[in-house]
């Protein structure tokens, strides 16, 4: 037993090591979603050993049997009911990630449950509850500024004159302080530029701000700039 939960701490820490190197970088495989799939695998893995060793070595029965042949295919199968919850939105953010992991490892655990695993599927429970709720408020608080930070996506129309570089310049705002970053820094990951119209400028930009800085704000600061004709911002 004491191995078992072990084992399932040490999936955590690993899906936890995954999903803030994604979470940082800002891929779409984050936080809570690595660490829901680790979780999950570790325990069908340890039911899968457990139950062919208990099932293989039980009188009467067949040592080349495969008790976990039905398994492996409801995992296949509610595989496919959690692609259904992937969503490719306008803008190329992918959502549903973190359900579609939270419905394939509910499989997991329903398959613990039914071989008789009943405390390594309690454990797994508490640990996914863990890993999606606690961990990712935790790590807002003490964590790395990227942690803490909402993605946006904002288009920008320049009249003809205008500086782009000076509007880059305007919105990039790197804090000296760990407490000033978490509240003001804003951080720009990508750039598009592409002539329009009348002699104007369009920027498709993609940034980072605090999840304590309003969309408001964020407007706000960027219609003060000058030569800015027109401003659309969009939350990822």
């Amino acid at each position: 037993m004491g191995l078992v939960l072990i084992k399932l701490c040490a999936a955590l820490f690993s899906g936890f090591l995954i999903g803030i190197d994604r979470q940082i970088k800002h891929k779409p495989l984050g936080l809570k979603t690595s660490m829901v799939i680790c979780i999950a695998s570790c325990l069908i893995t340890i039911v899968s050993v457990e139950a062919y060793l208990h099932f293989s070595t039980a009188e009467g029965s067949n040592p080349n049997m495969d008790p976990m042949r039905l398994a492996a295919q409801i995992v296949s199968g509610v595989g496919f009911l959690g692609a259904g919850v992937i969503l490719r939105r306008s803008n190329d953010v992918i959502s549903g990630l973190t359900t579609a992991a939270m419905i394939w490892a509910a499989s997991g655990i329903g398959i613990a449950i039914g071989a008789g695993f009943y405390v390594e599927a309690l454990f797994t429970v508490l640990l996914i509850l863990i890993a999606v709720n606690i961990i990712p408020a935790f790590l807002k608080i003490i964590g790395p500024t990227s942690l803490s930070q909402t993605d946006v996506s904002l288009k920008v129309i320049m009249a003809e004159g205008a500086v782009t570089t000076h509007l880059i310049k305007s919105l990039q705002h790197k804090e000296s302080t760990w407490k000033a970053r978490k509240a003001r820094n804003i951080i720009i990951h990508d750039v598009k530029i592409k002539d329009i119209e009348d002699k104007c400028q369009q920027l498709d930009l993609a940034l980072s701000i605090p999840r304590t800085m309003y969309m408001t704000q964020l407007y706000d600061k960027v219609k003060k700039i000058e030569h800015v004709k027109s401003v659309a911002i969009e939350q990822k």
